[in-house]
């Protein structure tokens, strides 16, 4: 997943572009506003970017003002605004400060995918593991461009698009925008209780399911001498501490570190499984010859699973309209993206096969702790831990800020973060956060399944399921405008619409331009809400089956799953 970008997210206070363009906003529209408007805004929006971003790569700063934005009063004259031009474009500045190549980065930092691609690769073999890691890449790829495509051409200073929901509520409005909150606010939830905890089990990972994770590789760490939900809470409480810190300023960086310390704990994992033999133990199955095959044969249920642990791989999308917000020119969101999923296709899928040749049936999640060799498994599972540290700073705190912002202050009116209220409020969030990360690690030790529903019910949703229908309610609104009158600020756009949404004329009109591609799009919507369903069923029934094995970990209990 992805990760902020050094500077502040706009979550992180607020957004200075809200300062004098929502008081426009608020005086121009009173409720929904019009799609010709944010159509209208986001091209002006781009092409302030494109002269400014010409203006500094010539080193013609006097230039920057003359392109801020149009001097328009509530009813669209011009006039002088309450805040100058200047002024405006040094508040964008502020908080747009990422580039393409910090994008990659970040994007790139998330380490659960490699980490249990070996294990995907056990349950699916090699041909349809290689083949469904490189389609669901292009896929991930189609929709992140979609993403792309859909925020720049809605975005602009007058009317921000700081995160996923914003996007989704601007095409189809105010309740699409909740349940996509509550989703995310569920997916960062899950990350931190999976992620976190078991990180320090595991080895400190990630903050997805790093809770659990990072439980683990502690447990291996201590050779199962101290209780498994003691660690658990250890984690937990350490959460606490690290989640007071409300400034993503310091991250980003890290974030950096945190990639080559996963990928030294590949090779070392790859040097490793190749010169020892698998940990059976952990593996809870007695030693055998190794077998890795082309195709496996196994229950539906453990198959499924194993897609979801792919679609882990490709779960940055949830951050993807974040990390755009923070951009300097969004347009080069592209290229970070693309070459951050040619990497996780490439390593990833290497790193998957490469596991799986040599622990073949014996292949556990996530990979480091199928090192039988107990120095080389605990080096991976202290930097993996370090690794989970950074990670569950944070995507915990971006996971607070949207409990914050989506609940706390739009929901209840509350205070912002920066005040003393709010600081309190923020205080008491982190604390029930971690609370509950650790009631969900410890309830259900079962890493693989557990990560398998969080990809079906929340990262698939994301990734593969959104994008495409908020595409097709996109091109349909955007098409249905044409013909019509063409938008000015401050019009009332009944007067310029021929027909509203209420006539099947709008309705042919917006789908029939596009009709391949919004079909198109459609299908694959229903194709990863049923993907999305298939997981959800397999991942639960695979929890189920797992309480009842003789010797498995149960809830709240000392025992180890590894």
């Amino acid at each position: 997943m992805a990760a902020p970008a050094p500077g502040s997210l706009a979550l992180d206070d607020k957004d200075p572009r809200f300062e004098d363009a929502n008081a426009k906003v608020q005086q121009l529209y009173t409720g929904r506003v019009p799609f010709e408007a944010l159509l209208y805004y986001a091209r002006l929006q781009r092409k302030r970017e494109e002269v400014a971003f010409t203006t500094i790569k010539n080193n013609m700063p006097e230039a920057v003002t003359a392109v801020a934005s149009p001097k328009e009063d509530e009813k669209g004259r011009t006039g002088s605004p309450s805040i100058s031009a200047d002024e405006r474009v040094q508040a964008n500045r502020a908080i747009r400060t990422a580039t393409w190549l910090s994008v990659f980065y970040l994007i790139t930092t998330d380490i659960l995918g490699p980490y249990s691609a070996p294990w995907a690769f056990s349950q699916l073999g090699f041909v349809s593991g290689a083949l469904l890691f490189f389609f669901l890449g292009i896929a991930a790829f189609y929709t992140g461009m979609q993403l792309w495509k859909m925020y720049l051409s809605l975005d602009s200073d007058e009317f921000p698009v700081q995160n996923y929901a914003d996007l989704t509520e601007r095409i189809y409005g105010r309740f699409a925008r909740h349940a996509v909150n509550i989703l995310q606010t569920l997916q960062l939830l899950f990350n931190v209780a999976w992620g976190a905890i078991l990180p320090l089990i595991f080895s400190f990972s990630h903050i997805k399911v790093y809770s659990f994770r990072n439980t683990q590789g502690l447990s291996q760490i201590s050779k199962g001498k101290v209780c498994f939900s003691v660690l658990a809470l250890i984690w937990m409480l350490a959460g606490m501490i690290i989640g007071q810190i409300r400034s993503l300023q310091n991250y980003g960086n890290l974030a950096n570190f945190a990639i080559w310390l996963n990928l030294l704990v590949i090779f070392i994992t790859m040097g490793a499984v190749a010169h020892s033999a698998p940990n059976f133990h952990a593996a809870m199955i007695d030693p055998a010859p190794v077998v890795a095959a082309a195709r496996i044969s196994r229950p539906f249920n453990d198959q499924i699973v194993g897609v979801m642990q792919m679609v882990y791989s490709y779960g940055g999308a949830m951050l993807f309209i974040e990390l755009m917000a923070e951009m300097k020119r969004p347009f080069d969101f592209w290229k970070g993206m693309v070459i951050a999923q040619l990497l996780i296709v490439t390593v990833y899928m290497l790193f998957g096969v490469y596991v799986y040749a040599f622990q073949g049936q014996f292949t556990i999640n996530p990979a480091n702790q199928g090192i039988s060799g107990f120095a080389l498994q605990t080096t991976t599972n202290v930097l993996s831990l370090v690794s989970a540290i950074i990670a569950a700073g944070l995507y915990g705190n971006i996971g607070l800020k949207v409990i914050y912002v989506s609940i706390i202050q739009d929901l209840f009116n509350g205070p912002p973060m920066t005040t003393r209220a709010g600081r309190f409020i923020w205080t008491g969030l982190v604390l029930g956060y971690w609370a509950f990360a650790f009631v969900i690690a410890s309830a259900i030790p079962q890493f693989s399944n557990i990560s398998g529903i969080v990809a079906a019910v929340c990262i698939l949703q994301f990734t593969y399921t959104f994008p495409p229908i908020l595409y097709v309610g996109f091109a349909m609104q955007r098409d249905a405008i044409e013909g019509q009158p063409e938008y000015t600020p401050g019009a009332d756009v009944a007067t310029l619409r021929a027909d509203t949404w209420y006539d099947l004329s709008r309705w042919r009109r917006g789908f029939a331009n596009l009709w391949w591609l919004n079909t198109f799009n459609f299908l694959i919507f229903l194709a990863a809400l049923a993907t999305a369903g298939l997981g959800s069923f397999s991942s639960i029934e695979s929890i189920i089956e797992g309480f009842q094995k003789a010797g498995a970990a149960t809830s709240f209990g000392c025992k180890s799953p590894v």
